[in-house]
């Protein structure tokens, strides 16, 4: 079974899922279990806080199961970032963080430069950190160097659906990193998730196409996959693209030659 490993940590599924915008834990649960995923990420400043519709949110995820990567959502500095990464370890949840840092309430882009910053004290700080990047090969390769264990560039803006398109420069990220590979963010289908996969990401982050789907369950089920042919047909290599037709069967022997 092909495996991968993020820190310390070895996994077989490359589809991670989110756990906001679900209608209701009961969905969430059941698409958790549709989508094969093994990392589940959750914003700490909202279990923390116990915002409306977060209340409980634990008790629907069996650790046991799924290896939760906290996130600092919601933060739009690096103080709040390291504050809530803290908080989230003093909660005993465990060392990892996916790094969110976005200032715009708007376009929710994440700010490269404090990104940048708040990666290298977490990292000093013993922190297995994930950071949410723009699609940025140069920023990308500074986190890598910081000591990041991966990078996570987005295909699109947050929950927009838009699609992949930042393809090109994801595949520079994928060209250059020694890290693994997550693109995160605006993934609107399973067959967007199948192209970054078959462009040679290692995981695909998926919240708001499952959450929001018509039936979230079998969206879930959808995009596992959709991760796993991308990754099947990377992993097989696709035929060279060639400017003019060519035959499938023989021209040898016809019938009148």
């Amino acid at each position: 079974m092909d495996k991968i490993i993020i820190g310390d940590k070895e996994f077989t599924s490359r589809l991670m899922v989110g756990t906001g915008k679900f209608d209701n834990f009961e969905t969430m649960q059941k698409a958790h279990l549709a989508s094969g995923a093994q990392i589940v990420t959750v914003a700490i400043r909202r279990v923390n806080d116990n915002a409306q519709g977060h209340i409980g949110l634990m008790d629907y995820i069996d650790t046991n199961k799924y290896w939760i990567l906290p996130n600092t959502a919601g933060c739009a500095n690096v103080d709040e970032a390291l504050r809530v990464a803290r908080l989230s370890r003093a909660m005993g949840i465990n060392n990892w963080i996916k790094l969110e840092v976005i200032p715009d309430s708007k376009f929710l882009l994440p700010d490269p430069v404090a990104t940048l910053e708040a990666a290298k004290q977490l990292v000093d700080e013993g922190f297995t950190v994930l950071p949410y990047i723009n699609a940025d090969p140069i920023l990308a390769k500074r986190l890598e160097e910081v000591g990041c264990a991966t990078v996570m560039p987005l295909a699109s803006p947050i929950g927009t659906g838009q699609g992949v398109k930042t393809l090109e420069n994801i595949k520079i990220i994928i060209e250059q990193s020694n890290i693994p590979v997550v693109v995160d963010a605006g993934i609107g289908v399973p067959s967007d998730a199948s192209l970054v996969m078959e462009a040679g990401a290692d995981f695909c982050l998926i919240n708001t196409a499952i959450a929001k789907a018509d039936d979230p369950v079998k969206m879930a089920e959808a995009f596992k996959y959709g991760v796993i042919a991308g990754r099947k047909a990377y992993e097989a290599g696709r035929i060279p693209k060639k400017a003019y037709a060519s035959a499938s069967s023989p021209l040898e022997g016809i019938i009148g030659k």
